[in-house]
């Protein structure tokens, strides 16, 4: 199981894969996380899931947090 951390205008979200598809989490300041209320079709590949994750959740882009990108 391969694991995808992404800063989506300020948010950790934390995409990891499985046999069945994608499972999401958000991460929070304090180091734990919690199962995203969204999810990822399994037919997003790993290359697309940023932008996948910034269309779904554009409405929290702010002019502070304009930016969505993988964290290495």
């Amino acid at each position: 199981m391969s694991s995808h951390r992404f800063n989506i205008f300020g948010n950790i979200i934390v995409v990891e894969s499985t046999k069945n598809g994608w499972l999401c989490f958000e991460a929070g300041s304090d180091g734990k996380r919690r199962r995203a209320d969204f999810e990822v079709p399994s037919f997003v590949s790993e290359a697309e899931l940023c932008e996948f994750l910034a269309d779904l959740l554009h409405e929290s882009a702010t002019p502070r947090n304009p930016d969505a990108y993988r964290i290495e």
